[in-house]
């Protein structure tokens, strides 16, 4: 069965770091499309960025460029996020998510979707 467990949430004050970590079982996610979702209460999920098969990492979010990156250990069949300078608007719950079927359905409607894992940024 598919799974993908997300690990490395916490709090962090304004300007901190934090790395999250998706660990991937029943899943290969060095041959797949992988990204990261985020949710606020209130509101949808949405795309925060992705990584594709050739490694190249594309931003759904302009707020995020600059100071997230995505990339993955094949060897430990992991997804990461690192998010540095973080703000409190990006307290979140984050998501992992891939998709077998491409990039474009990454984007909009994610075939898999980890539990999710809690960042708050707060002082």
């Amino acid at each position: 069965q598919v799974r993908f467990v997300e690990s490395g949430g916490g709090l962090v004050q304004p300007g901190g770091s934090l790395t999250l970590s998706c660990q991937a079982s029943e899943f290969t996610v060095g041959n797949y499309a992988m990204g990261w979702f985020r949710q606020v209460p209130g509101k949808a999920r949405e795309g925060v960025l992705c990584i594709d098969r050739s490694d190249g990492i594309t931003y759904y979010m302009d707020s995020v460029m600059g100071r997230f990156t995505i990339s993955r250990d094949n060897a430990k069949n992991t997804l990461y996020l690192q998010m540095n300078s973080l703000k409190p608007e990006d307290t979140a719950v984050y998501y992992c998510t891939a998709d077998t079927r491409g990039m474009l359905p990454l984007r909009f409607s994610p075939e898999y979707w980890g539990q999710g894992t809690q960042v708050t940024v707060s002082s």
